[in-house]
């Protein structure tokens, strides 16, 4: 079975990486970091986008700033189609 990260990596997800800086409501003069990672897909980033969602609703940090980097590991450029396979015992 072919891992899952691998296959979104196929349908052009990316990995992602979100540096978010946000205050607490009893720290209001504190800012504090938090790293994300996943895959997504550039430039409209959905699975980001849905995170900070959450983070709005759910969390009662408010956000200051939100950092975005990301690559994608597998291009089209290095998928090559294989014409045969050979297999030795």
């Amino acid at each position: 079975m072919t891992d899952p990260h691998f296959r979104r990596q196929l349908e052009g997800y990316g990995l992602t990486t979100a540096n978010i800086l946000y205050r607490l409501p009893d720290h209001p003069a504190l800012l504090q970091e938090f790293i994300w990672q996943d895959y997504d897909l550039f430039p409209d980033f959905p699975v980001l986008t849905r995170f900070i969602d959450f983070w709005k609703r759910e969390i009662e940090g408010a956000l200051h700033s939100v950092r975005v980097a990301h690559n994608r590991l597998i291009t089209p450029a290095e998928m090559k189609a294989v014409g045969a396979e050979f297999r030795l015992h």
